[in-house]
């Protein structure tokens, strides 16, 4: 066994136990820093109420038994400014967002905004550099649900020389949005850490009513990064977001880590964390329990993708455990600038629609290539279809037109999206239910290289109602399928074992290999 140190700053450590549990230790163990001493029983932790500047030691024990001995010394701050100083009520009733955001603008840097036990009613906080925002145990930031108190980020801005300035985005085109319930905007080196809650306070009466209806602007998402750099949110719940749990927008070194993610599995597009053209982002150590993908990488719609080019590029995803999403992993289908370079490994997927989404179409274009996406050492429990590759997705307004639906060949030009290099390693999938993997490209420009090693999936014994496999027009409800597979070249499967299945174990449509 080894440990990862993930994370130092001035009054908390988190770190990673590397062994071969995905999400939680077969055992509890003990852990012992400083005067602290308790038990754990995830892969991934966190350890609070420490001193800046000072050296620690952390044990950790089975029965006794000294296991692993690391030291480290805590990180320094400027200054503690704790938010009760500053005219701040915390008592849930009362709006705290003007002497909140002053405490924040108050904050020198290498600071530290301390929230104490108690409810925090804002609408709006905007971020700044070079501080740490620390919620203690007991402090929830309740956000505001009356949509008139909210301002609006307009969603492009032009000057005199055709420049172009994006601020508001909905689902991946700059449109106008309201300012979420913490905003960060051309901001760098900030961490929101701690043991609170952030709780947007969403609702069927009020967010999330007529949901897919605009009303002065788009929903807010909980946390909204714009062109943000240096990002670290650790250790936090995060709940009942009015849309996007988390929405980082062409912004880069991003760490998301030990986090609570909780929507109901009703709630509508309440995803956990989709970033959206951003560069090097890690995921450790996540707990999602959402209404939509619990991670969704994407890179926006067509005029974004054409006109910046900036791909999603670069992700780690460890140790996270997926769950009543419609997708675990979903790359797309907003994917027009591109997604490459995804790692995930030793996650849990449970009760999710799909586990690893791949989902594009037509109209996507040219520079929407998905290439490289590694899965290895994943669970998935009650995955109704473990592997979906589908370039046929049907949402948007012109979702289900007859240019994105038909199966005819048809040229390759500006629009057309692709989808290559694919790796799937050391996965078992049990007590599945609709298809183990459904896979169809477009006929003008195929799946390339996928590769299947070390598969086990086995499906349920209970009756299940036959369902789609893939959110596409024209196909079949499927029940106990195997691996479907549709234009497609250089599928290779490698100790692959299917059982209990109805029909093939493999069908192939078409002439590819």
């Amino acid at each position: 066994m080894e440990i990862n140190i993930v994370l130092i700053n001035s009054r908390s450590f988190t770190f990673e136990i590397n062994n071969t549990d995905r999400f939680y230790l077969k055992n509890k163990l003990e852990v012992k820093i400083g005067k602290q001493k308790f038990e754990i029983e995830k892969t991934v932790n966190s350890v609070y109420d420490l001193e800046p500047e000072t050296n620690y030691t952390l044990e950790i024990y089975d029965n006794g038994e000294l296991l692993i001995k690391k030291d480290f010394i805590t990180k320094s701050e400027s200054f503690s400014l704790n938010v009760k100083r500053f005219g701040v009520k915390g008592d849930g009733v009362s709006n705290d967002t003007l002497p909140l955001q002053t405490v924040i603008m108050s904050c020198p840097k290498n600071g530290r905004v301390y929230i104490p036990k108690g409810k925090y009613l804002v609408t709006s906080l905007f971020l700044k550099s070079d501080i740490t925002i620390e919620l203690g145990a007991g402090a929830e930031i309740l956000g505001d649900t009356n949509r008139d108190n909210f301002g609006i980020l307009p969603g492009l801005i032009e000057n005199e020389k055709d420049e172009e300035y994006y601020l508001g985005t909905w689902e991946g085109n700059p449109l106008d949005s309201f300012s979420s319930i913490i905003t960060g905007i051309n901001i760098e080196n900030v961490k929101i850490i701690g043991e609170g809650v952030i709780n947007g306070q969403a609702s069927k009466e009020n967010w999330w009513n007529n949901p897919k209806i605009k009303r002065g602007a788009w929903r807010p998402r909980t946390i909204f990064l714009n062109k943000c750099k240096n990002i670290t949110i650790e250790g936090v719940t995060i709940k009942n977001s009015p849309s996007w749990t988390v929405h980082p927008f062409f912004s880069e070194n991003l760490k998301f880590i030990n986090l609570k993610i909780q929507n109901p599995a009703d709630s509508p597009n309440t995803d956990g964390i989709d970033p959206e053209s951003c560069k090097n982002v890690e995921y450790i150590g996540i707990d999602f329990s959402v209404g939509d993908d619990c991670i969704a990488i994407k890179s926006g719609k067509l005029y974004l993708g054409e006109k910046l080019k900036t791909p999603s590029e670069n992700f780690q995803i460890r140790n996270c455990l997926m769950k009543y999403g419609h997708g675990g992993v979903v790359i797309g289908s907003e994917m027009s600038g591109g997604i490459k370079n995804v790692n995930i490994e030793k996650c849990i997927f449970y009760k999710t629609d799909k586990g690893i989404r791949v989902k594009t179409r037509r109209g996507r274009g040219e520079q929407g290539v998905i290439d490289g996406i590694t899965v290895k050492d994943v669970y998935m429990d009650e995955v109704k279809v473990p592997f979906v590759f589908n370039s046929f997705y049907f949402c948007d307004p012109d979702g289900k037109t007859e240019y994105v639906y038909t199966k005819e060949k048809l040229p390759v030009d500006k629009r057309t999206p692709h989808i290559k290099n694919l790796e799937f390693e050391n996965i078992v999938c049990i007590e599945t239910e609709v298809c183990a993997g459904f896979l169809y490209g477009l006929p003008e420009k195929p799946i390339e290289n996928i590769k299947f090693k070390n598969i086990n999936i086995s499906f349920t014994n209970k009756d299940v109602e036959a369902d789609y496999p893939a959110m596409m027009s024209h196909i079949e409800k499927e029940s106990k399928c195997g691996f479907f597979i549709a234009n497609a070249e250089n599928v290779k499967f490698e100790n692959v074992v299917i059982s209990g299945n109805v029909g093939e174990q493999i069908r192939i449509q078409g002439e590819k290999e």
